[in-house]
């Protein structure tokens, strides 16, 4: 079953309230996980960091990206409290640290036993080691990166979860971990690998779904898909591609002021989405090629048998001009035709009737 991450990210724009009613939207959606993101700004990024264009263009306002990510913090505290609201909700609490303190936070203080690795964060070499060394679960998202730098990340990714204290990291020590066996299997255990398009929103010819299967054999993870693209078909279309799990960002709604909602869906379209990628998984089914249980029924009406194509007499020699094939399909198979040619029939039929043989 495709694991669905609901992303609330940011869209919450730094308001308890407006966090408290994502989760209620993921729930109703049906969704499997709910996503936020959880950073100190001034730990992220530096004071003179610009915004991406599509973060100007989508909140009309040029700014440092400290000062538009100061407004969509959610404090420590709080999160506690975020943790408590999905739980008693039935939903699993899912965020993405940005540095190291956050990191420590998650899995310290709140315990999750799952963690994402976020695209922008795939080369930052020691909070990715951090993450491993935490042990939990891990989903790496790849927006941006070359199979290389996704070979890197999971080079520290093995050297974190083999933990081998006597051992200081290093680019050799990574490249060891990753192809030893122990290595391999944890990898294979605890991680998924995302592709991902690093756009807001991503552009249909940039989506290239087809990285998915490169991943998959390149580095034989269970392999997903974090979406960036408007609408919900290329979501629906990576599960049927085999996409083990799907983010995809929701907002309260796509006019609200901030970064990421016009590149989010809205309750009603996280809900269709989400009901879609369901229907789909049914769809799929285990590859066995043969009459489905709903079809059989349909065999005798839908296929034909051998009839008497006019009146055939007892002891008379079946022939082309006394045989045909005609609905409906419960008697004699059609491929007993040539058989019967120059036959005797052993039985008298009237036109229309089934040959019995």
């Amino acid at each position: 079953m495709t694991l669905i991450i609901a992303e609330a990210g940011v869209n919450h724009n730094g308001s308890e309230k407006l966090a408290f009613k994502l989760v209620d939207v993921a729930v109703a959606a049906g969704v499997d996980i709910v996503k936020f993101q959880t950073f100190k700004a001034s730990k992220l990024v530096t004071v003179n960091a610009k915004q991406a264009d599509y973060q100007v263009k989508n909140t009309q306002k040029v700014e440092s990206q400290l000062s538009m990510l100061s407004r969509l913090e959610l404090s420590y505290e709080f999160h506690h409290e975020l943790v408590n609201y999905c739980n008693q909700k039935g939903i699993e609490f899912l965020s993405t640290a940005f540095d190291e303190e956050s990191l420590a936070f998650l899995v310290n203080d709140l315990g999750l036993k799952k963690l994402k690795i976020p695209s922008g964060e795939l080369t930052n070499a020691p909070l990715v080691l951090q993450h491993a060394q935490s042990g939990c679960d891990l989903i790496v998202s790849t927006g941006m990166a070359t199979l290389a730098e996704v070979e890197s990340a999971l080079g520290v990714i093995a050297f974190g979860y083999l933990g081998e204290s006597d051992v200081l990291p290093s680019l050799e020590a990574f490249q060891s971990a990753y192809f030893s066996v122990e290595g391999q299997k944890l990898l294979k255990e605890k991680v998924t690998v995302l592709h991902c398009t690093t756009e807001y929103p991503a552009p249909m010819i940039d989506i290239n779904l087809k990285a998915m299967d490169t991943l998959g054999a390149a580095f034989n993870l269970k392999v997903g898909y974090s979406d960036h693209s408007a609408g919900i078909e290329i979501p629906i279309a990576a599960v049927a591609r085999g996409a083990l799990l799907i983010e995809k960002h929701f907002t309260l709604d796509k006019s609200m002021e901030g970064p990421d909602h016009k590149a989010s869906l809205e309750p009603y379209e996280l809900k269709a989405m989400t009901s879609a990628i369901r229907n789909v998984e049914l769809a799929i089914g285990n590859g066995v090629k043969g009459p489905r249980p709903s079809e059989i029924k349909n065999k005798a009406i839908a296929r034909k048998s051998l009839v008497a194509a006019k009146y055939i007499k007892e002891g008379e020699l079946f022939c082309e001009d006394n045989l045909q094939v005609k609905r409906p399909g419960d008697g004699l198979s059609p491929y007993s035709y040539w058989d019967l040619i120059g036959k005797v029939a052993t039985a008298s039929y009237q036109e229309g009737d089934l040959i019995n043989g």
